[in-house]
C-alpha cells in the first residue's frame, strides 16, 4: 500500500473542516451546548478545541505546555478556553478563519486527519447528524491510528493482534481474528471511542472486550 504523501492528506483535512462547518451552522444556540462525546465538553467545547489544534505548531504547543505546566489535559483545556467565543457564531467564525492553515505539531500530518474526523463524530452523534466520509480519507487515518500507541491516543497495542477489515471486504489490515465493520466505525474504535462504535462484529472483538 502506498504512503500517502502529506500534499495529499492536507485536502482532506481541509475538506473535514469545511464539511464541519456546514454542519455547525445549522445547530440552534442548544444544540451547540449539547454534551459531546467527549467526557467533560460541550459541542461547543469542541468545536474551540478544533479550532485551537488547527493552528498548532511546534513552537506553539511547547509554549501551551508550558503554560500548563506539561500537563496535555489542561493544555487542551487552556486551548479551548482562548479559542471560545461567548456566542457560538463567534467561535464558528474562528473555524472557518483557520479552515485552510496547514499548521501541524512534529507529527505525522494524518494525525490532523484522525483529529478532523474523530472529533467531528464527537459533535455529529451528539446532536443527531451523519456524514458520510470518503473512503480515501478514513482509510489514513485508520493506518494512522493503528500504527499509533495507545498511550498517545492510538490503538498499536490491538491493531497488532487483529485484522481490521471493511464491510465491503475491499479494505483490510493486519493479521489475526478479525473485526469487521464500516471503516467509520472502525476508526472510532482505534480512536479509544469504542463504547459509541457500532455494528462491529467478528472473532476479534472478545479482544476488545477484554481491553487487549
Amino acid at each position: 500500500m502506498r504512503k500517502i504523501p502529506a500534499h495529499e492528506i492536507w485536502p482532506m483535512v481541509h475538506a473535514e473542516r469545511l464539511a464541519l462547518i456546514d454542519d455547525l451552522e445549522t445547530l440552534d444556540a442548544a444544540s451547540w451546548e449539547v454534551p459531546s462525546l467527549c467526557a467533560g465538553w460541550s459541542v461547543h467545547d469542541v468545536a474551540a478545541h478544533l479550532a485551537d489544534n488547527a493552528r498548532t505548531t511546534f513552537f506553539r504547543l511547547f509554549i501551551a505546555m508550558a503554560k500548563a505546566g506539561f500537563s496535555l489535559d489542561r493544555q487542551n483545556d487552556n486551548g479551548v478556553a482562548e479559542m471560545k467565543a461567548s456566542a457560538p457564531e463567534g467561535t464558528l467564525q474562528k473555524l472557518v478563519e483557520v479552515a485552510a492553515l496547514r499548521c501541524t505539531p512534529p507529527v505525522p500530518v494524518a494525525s490532523r486527519l484522525v483529529e478532523e474526523i474523530a472529533h467531528g463524530e464527537d459533535i455529529r452523534r451528539a446532536v443527531g447528524l451523519q456524514r458520510s466520509y470518503p473512503k480515501k480519507a478514513l482509510e489514513p487515518a485508520i493506518r494512522y491510528q493503528a500504527a499509533t500507541p495507545q498511550g498517545v491516543g492510538g490503538a498499536k497495542e490491538l491493531a497488532s493482534k487483529v485484522q481490521l477489515c471493511s464491510q465491503d471486504g475491499t479494505f483490510r489490515l493486519g493479521i489475526g481474528p478479525q473485526i469487521v465493520g464500516s471503516r467509520l466505525e472502525l476508526l472510532m474504535l482505534l480512536s479509544g471511542r469504542g463504547e459509541h462504535a457500532t455494528g462491529l462484529s467478528g472473532p476479534g472483538m472478545a479482544l476488545v472486550r477484554q481491553g487487549a
